[in-house]
């Protein structure tokens, strides 16, 4: 405990808090988009509990990876079809690998149903298809999945545990805080839901890269590689400008059009 109190593990703290909260952006978007699907009256209930439940498993996934990470580092299995798939499977390529695959799929259902429907407050209704418990035992899931990476980032920077569990904590109490107005805003402003979809598919091709990195794994010839972090948050600002600069250049087209009328 002594280790927490040196100038090193405060300056490491601050760095972690920091770290945790950009990471976390992407998993905030995603409980704010998923907890519509609960009831109602249950949403904030089921944000508030999702992220406890996730920051206590988070800290057993910390304690876990800390004391097994070599054990975790042996592969399950190896695939070897040369020119087709190559690549070595463990735990945090398969993490890594299902949890791109899920968030991608999620991002392109949830894409697909606003192109689909045709009365905008019947959907409103008609979003709440699970029950709070399944929301909130998928949301936990995906919380686990996001902080993999965040965690195995955060064991770059230092290893004593009570600095990270610290940051955990107070990254999970600001996720805690923030999620309600999150999802109020995007409940006012559905039209930024498609950007936040937009960005989770950008999320889940992150996730993908990172676990064919890892597993070294190879498609057709060509390796996986990961995408930067540089590159990620670049395209995320570029996707919020693109939508701030169309909703503004709409806006001046329909008063325009009135004008005209």
């Amino acid at each position: 405990m002594a280790e927490l109190f040196t100038i090193h593990s405060l300056f490491n703290l601050l760095v972690l808090l920091f770290l945790q909260a950009v990471l976390g952006f992407d998993n905030l978007l995603y409980i704010s988009i998923e907890s519509k699907r609960a009831p109602p009256e249950s949403q904030k209930t089921v944000r508030r509990n999702a992220i406890l439940i996730a920051i206590a498993l988070r800290i057993v996934l910390l304690f876990v990876i800390i004391n097994l990470v070599e054990m975790l580092k042996e592969p399950f299995f190896h695939l070897d079809f040369t020119g087709v798939v190559e690549g070595s499977f463990n735990f945090s390529v398969l993490v890594f690998l299902f949890g791109g695959a899920f968030i991608m799929y999620t991002a392109v259902k949830e894409i697909s149903h606003m192109l689909a429907i045709d009365d905008l407050a019947h959907d409103v209704e008609q979003r709440a298809s699970k029950t709070a418990a399944q929301v909130t035992a998928t949301l936990v899931v995906m919380n686990l999945v996001f902080s993999f990476d965040s965690i195995l980032s955060a064991l770059a920077i230092t290893k004593v545990f009570a600095v990270l569990t610290l940051a955990i904590i107070g990254s999970g109490l600001a996720m805690l805080f923030l999620a309600d107005h999150v999802s109020e805003f995007l409940k006012k402003n559905r039209k930024y839901e498609v950007l936040g979809l937009f960005i989770l598919l950008i999320v889940g091709v992150v996730l993908l890269g990172e676990g064919g990195h890892v597993g070294h794994i190879k498609l057709f010839g060509y390796a996986v590689e990961p995408l930067s972090k540089t590159t990620f948050y670049f395209s995320i600002a570029v996707l919020v400008l693109v939508d701030v600069v169309q909703g503004r250049y709409q806006t001046k087209l329909d008063a325009e059009r009135k004008a005209a009328h």
